[in-house]
């Protein structure tokens, strides 16, 4: 059926919390996980049979009996990947197939239909390549792996928890897997590499104000995702891309990244990613994609990742960055990456030669400084904790393991080093490094500290499990998941930005816009929700309710 004839909301008059009101940690932010998959008793798997069997199988679990309503289908229409923040739309024939996100479940090795015929089914069975979930995010097949992009949230302690919901996601799908007769059991890892040359990405999105140059963003933002890594890389054993020397180092991506700024994510990866693609209303916001963190299963470390991004984002919108410009950006990536010792320096271009924690303090330093005395209390403890995080490095990076995934993974090698004698060439310490990013609750190393107590804990695990299932209630995400999770026979696609129901009676499809990150939250639609009969009276009340008040959607 043809989408014309669209009902659209408005989606003037919100603000981002905190733009223009101060430093704060709080904006429209999220991740993005690829999961690393492998079949044990299926060494030659395809990956991408793998992964749609984790999209298929927790689509299992959610709606038995539904068929095909157990997924809605991702709606392409607003994407534009080859849009540049410098200015251009680079040409379709010049882009890399992996950068063409807008081309519908088009995976690179199977298609739809030979996945259904490997799963032992006719060519129409139902083949689930993309999932829009009850709580907003999205689990899908990106190439050669299952990844979840997690709802918006504006703050990041809500990153941290619907970021875990993702791996919540993975381990019900996994035991899913496991538990069906005639599939082998298939295990996902989130970590960055396979050590054989191939890395995959942890990604996160945060909105700024379109009215800030996206020179002055990329500029302080390169020394700063040069260093961060001392605060949040997910450690890995093997230096270079190939795995050519043996030893340790703090960031499974580094290695992986070859320029400073560009479009491309999974070839020439830079730095600073430039896509242009705002998934919301494109006249007031740019969504800052960014490639270079790691996957991280410490909350610490995916809490000061988010917080301290979005301080210096904030800093950035109020002119108050340090830019302490790198000689070698990319180089310096790789010389902070491959030192634990925490003591190798990098070259600035006024001279100076600095740490990786140097050029953490500064920033920091110039948060602390900016701090107002209102300062809300997540904004204060993101500031409080990475001064502290700092100070501890600088002491001894492995008093940092309660907070750090790379010095708890250290610590944990260090000591099968001291026990058996191994240097870093010997094959098991790699498979140590694998075994701390197993999400199996049985085999993984991370699981086995955070049971011991050995690792710090930000959120409940009841609480994790909960937002696998429910959307923030702040964001837009709450109006996606309500409307996949109440009308699931009617959202026939969903995206970031819109929802497109299929109304009985109607001839036309019927396009909801949610251009608006900071509407359709629970404050504005949770009463319709309730109040309505069915998908038709949800509409109608959406768009025609006299009394509801000014701002709402629809009004």
């Amino acid at each position: 059926m043809p989408t014309g004839g669209r009902r659209t909301t408005p989606a003037e008059g919100v603000s981002l919390p905190a733009v223009g009101e101060g430093i704060s940690v709080h904006r429209v932010m999220g991740t993005e996980t690829e999961y690393g998959v492998m079949a044990p008793a299926l060494p030659a798997a395809n990956p991408v049979l793998l992964s749609s069997q984790v999209v298929n199988a927790y689509a299992a679990t959610l709606r038995e009996g539904l068929g095909n309503l157990a997924g809605t289908r991702w709606d392409y229409t607003d994407e534009s990947p080859l849009s540049d923040a410098r200015g251009f739309v680079q040409n379709r024939s010049e882009a890399h197939p992996s950068q063409l996100t807008d081309e519908p479940d088009a995976p690179d090795e199977l298609t739809a239909e030979q996945i259904a015929l490997e799963r032992g089914g006719s060519p129409e069975a139902a083949v689930l390549m993309n999932l829009v979930l009850d709580n907003g995010a999205r689990l899908y097949v990106d190439h050669a792996h299952p990844e979840y992009s997690s709802p918006e949230v504006t703050n990041p302690l809500d990153a941290v928890l619907w970021d875990r919901a993702g791996d919540h996601v993975a381990g019900v799908a996994m035991e899913r897997i496991g538990a069906t007769p005639g599939f082998s059991p298939v295990i996902l890892y989130k970590n960055n590499t396979d050590n054989k040359s191939v890395s995959y990405g942890s990604h996160e999105n945060y909105l700024v104000p379109r009215s800030v140059p996206f020179s002055r963003i990329a500029e302080a933002l390169l020394p700063f995702f040069v260093s961060r890594q001392v605060i949040c890389g997910a450690g890995r054993v093997g230096i270079g891309a190939h795995h050519q020397e043996a030893g340790f180092q703090l960031s499974q991506r580094a290695d992986f990244f070859e320029n400073e700024v560009g479009l491309e994510t999974t070839v020439r990866r830079p730095i600073i990613n430039t896509r242009d693609e705002p998934h919301a209303v494109a006249e007031k916001y740019r969504r800052l994609h960014v490639i270079i963190g790691d996957a991280n299963l410490n909350e610490v470390s995916t809490y000061l990742k988010m917080g301290t991004t979005s301080l210096v984002l904030s800093l950035i919108e109020h002119g108050l960055a340090p830019v302490p410009v790198l000689e070698d950006p990319v180089a310096a990536l790789q010389v902070i990456s491959h030192d634990p010792t925490l003591r190798a320096t990098v070259r600035l271009k006024d001279g100076r030669e600095l740490t990786g924690l140097d050029l953490q303090e500064l920033y920091c330093e110039a948060a602390a400084a900016a701090l107002p005395d209102d300062a809300d209390a997540q904004t204060r403890d993101v500031v409080d904790r990475w001064q502290r995080l700092l100070l501890t490095l600088r002491r001894d990076p492995l008093e940092a393991a309660r907070q750090v995934d790379w010095v708890a993974k250290l610590k944990v090698l260090e000591a099968y080093r001291a026990r058996d004698g191994l240097g870093w060439a010997d094959p098991r310490l790699a498979l140590v490094d694998l075994q701390y990013a197993d999400l199996r609750p049985d085999r993984s190393i991370y699981q086995r500290l955070a049971r011991r107590g050995e690792v710090d804990l930000l959120v409940d695990a009841d609480d994790v499990a909960r937002a696998a299932v429910e959307p923030p209630r702040d964001t837009r995400a709450y109006f996606r998941g309500r409307c996949i999770s109440q009308y699931p026979a009617q959202v026939v696609g969903a995206s970031w930005d819109s929802l497109i129901f299929d109304l009985p009676g109607e001839r036309r499809l019927q396009r909801v816009q949610t251009r608006e990150p900071l509407r359709g939250t629970a404050a504005l639609t949770e009463e319709l929700f309730d109040a309505a009969v069915d998908a038709e009276d949800f509409l109608t009340r959406l768009f025609s309710g006299p009394s509801r008040p000014r701002g709402t959607i629809g009004a």
